[in-house]
Protein backbone atom coordinates (compact mmCIF):
# COMPACT_ATOMS: atom_id res chain seq x y z
CA UNK A 1 0.00 0.00 0.00
CA UNK A 2 2.94 3.02 0.61
CA UNK A 3 4.75 0.99 -2.28
CA UNK A 4 1.99 2.34 -4.26
CA UNK A 5 0.90 5.45 -3.10
CA UNK A 6 4.41 6.08 -3.51
CA UNK A 7 4.08 5.30 -7.17
CA UNK A 8 0.89 7.31 -7.88
CA UNK A 9 2.10 10.61 -5.58
CA UNK A 10 5.39 10.44 -8.21
CA UNK A 11 3.57 9.83 -11.09
CA UNK A 12 1.61 13.07 -10.28
CA UNK A 13 4.17 15.38 -9.59
CA UNK A 14 5.83 14.32 -12.49
CA UNK A 15 2.95 15.30 -14.98
CA UNK A 16 2.52 18.03 -12.96
CA UNK A 17 6.21 19.15 -13.03
CA UNK A 18 5.98 18.19 -17.08
CA UNK A 19 3.54 20.91 -17.40
CA UNK A 20 4.86 23.80 -15.42
CA UNK A 21 8.12 22.86 -17.83
CA UNK A 22 5.71 22.92 -21.31
CA UNK A 23 3.40 25.99 -19.91
CA UNK A 24 6.65 28.10 -18.82
CA UNK A 25 8.33 26.98 -22.01
CA UNK A 26 5.16 28.51 -24.36
CA UNK A 27 5.05 31.50 -22.21
CA UNK A 28 8.87 32.39 -23.21
CA UNK A 29 8.27 31.12 -26.37
CA UNK A 30 5.77 33.74 -27.24
CA UNK A 31 7.76 36.84 -25.66
CA UNK A 32 10.94 35.33 -28.25
CA UNK A 33 9.54 34.92 -30.73
CA UNK A 34 6.15 37.11 -31.40
CA UNK A 35 2.89 35.72 -33.08
CA UNK A 36 2.79 36.81 -36.61
CA UNK A 37 0.70 40.18 -37.19
CA UNK A 38 -2.81 39.55 -36.69
CA UNK A 39 -2.54 36.69 -35.42
CA UNK A 40 -4.73 35.95 -31.92
CA UNK A 41 -3.22 33.23 -29.86
CA UNK A 42 -5.22 34.21 -26.49
CA UNK A 43 -8.12 31.66 -27.43
CA UNK A 44 -8.52 28.34 -29.45
CA UNK A 45 -10.76 30.07 -31.84
CA UNK A 46 -8.27 32.97 -32.58
CA UNK A 47 -5.07 30.38 -32.77
CA UNK A 48 -7.26 28.36 -35.58
CA UNK A 49 -7.96 31.14 -37.16
CA UNK A 50 -4.78 32.46 -37.29
CA UNK A 51 -3.05 29.17 -37.60
CA UNK A 52 -1.84 29.38 -41.50
CA UNK A 53 0.14 32.82 -40.75
CA UNK A 54 2.75 31.16 -38.54
CA UNK A 55 5.51 29.95 -40.04
CA UNK A 56 8.96 27.38 -39.11
CA UNK A 57 10.02 29.80 -36.31
CA UNK A 58 6.92 29.99 -34.63
CA UNK A 59 6.57 25.90 -33.82
CA UNK A 60 10.55 25.78 -32.42
CA UNK A 61 8.91 26.60 -29.04
CA UNK A 62 5.64 24.56 -28.85
CA UNK A 63 8.16 21.72 -29.81
CA UNK A 64 10.53 22.66 -26.91
CA UNK A 65 8.02 22.52 -24.41
CA UNK A 66 6.08 19.41 -26.00
CA UNK A 67 9.98 17.08 -25.80
CA UNK A 68 11.09 19.35 -22.43
CA UNK A 69 8.06 18.84 -20.80
CA UNK A 70 8.38 15.03 -21.17
CA UNK A 71 11.80 14.61 -20.40
CA UNK A 72 11.18 16.35 -17.13
CA UNK A 73 8.33 13.99 -16.18
CA UNK A 74 10.46 11.33 -17.10
CA UNK A 75 13.87 11.84 -15.21
CA UNK A 76 11.98 12.82 -12.71
CA UNK A 77 9.77 9.69 -12.69
CA UNK A 78 12.65 7.56 -13.05
CA UNK A 79 14.64 9.05 -10.49
CA UNK A 80 12.07 9.03 -7.81
CA UNK A 81 10.56 5.69 -8.45
CA UNK A 82 11.59 2.58 -5.88
CA UNK A 83 12.73 0.63 -8.72
CA UNK A 84 14.37 1.82 -11.45
CA UNK A 85 12.31 0.29 -15.06
CA UNK A 86 10.73 1.93 -18.08
CA UNK A 87 7.46 1.16 -17.57
CA UNK A 88 6.58 4.66 -15.30
CA UNK A 89 8.68 6.66 -18.12
CA UNK A 90 6.86 5.08 -20.87
CA UNK A 91 3.50 6.20 -18.79
CA UNK A 92 4.34 9.41 -18.93
CA UNK A 93 5.70 9.49 -22.37
CA UNK A 94 2.19 8.10 -23.30
CA UNK A 95 0.32 10.83 -21.32
CA UNK A 96 1.82 13.87 -22.99
CA UNK A 97 1.64 12.02 -25.78
CA UNK A 98 -2.35 12.11 -25.39
CA UNK A 99 -1.85 15.15 -24.75
CA UNK A 100 -0.04 15.84 -27.98
CA UNK A 101 -2.58 13.97 -29.52
CA UNK A 102 -5.19 15.96 -28.96
CA UNK A 103 -3.81 19.27 -29.79
CA UNK A 104 -2.86 17.73 -33.53
CA UNK A 105 -6.38 17.10 -33.54
CA UNK A 106 -7.87 20.64 -32.04
CA UNK A 107 -5.47 22.83 -33.93
CA UNK A 108 -4.85 22.42 -37.26
CA UNK A 109 -1.29 22.65 -37.26
CA UNK A 110 0.93 22.25 -40.71
CA UNK A 111 1.44 18.12 -40.87
CA UNK A 112 5.53 18.63 -40.73
CA UNK A 113 4.88 20.00 -37.12
CA UNK A 114 2.73 17.27 -36.25
CA UNK A 115 4.70 14.32 -37.77
CA UNK A 116 7.58 15.62 -35.90
CA UNK A 117 5.93 16.64 -32.95
CA UNK A 118 4.18 13.26 -32.42
CA UNK A 119 7.29 11.19 -33.42
CA UNK A 120 10.13 12.71 -31.56
CA UNK A 121 8.77 14.77 -28.54
CA UNK A 122 7.34 12.12 -26.24
CA UNK A 123 8.43 8.72 -26.42
CA UNK A 124 12.35 9.45 -27.45
CA UNK A 125 12.54 11.91 -24.79
CA UNK A 126 10.54 9.74 -22.10
CA UNK A 127 13.57 7.00 -22.93
CA UNK A 128 15.71 9.85 -22.47
CA UNK A 129 14.79 10.85 -19.24
CA UNK A 130 15.09 7.42 -18.77
CA UNK A 131 18.32 7.36 -19.18
CA UNK A 132 19.60 10.61 -18.19
CA UNK A 133 18.51 10.15 -14.39
CA UNK A 134 20.18 8.73 -11.63
CA UNK A 135 19.76 5.74 -9.28
CA UNK A 136 16.49 5.88 -7.87
CA UNK A 137 16.03 8.25 -4.91
CA UNK A 138 13.03 5.80 -2.86
CA UNK A 139 14.92 2.51 -2.84
CA UNK A 140 12.76 0.29 -1.08
CA UNK A 141 14.32 -2.32 1.36
CA UNK A 142 13.94 -5.66 -0.67
CA UNK A 143 16.21 -4.13 -2.88
CA UNK A 144 18.89 -3.81 -0.68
Amino acid sequence: MKKTLLVVCVLLVALILGSFANLGLIIMGGKLIPPPPGANVLTMEGLKASIHLFQAQHFLFPFLAHAIGTLVAAFFVAWMMPTKNGLFTAIVGACFFLGGLLNAIYIPAPVWFIALDLICAYFPMAWLGFKLSPKPYFVSKSAV
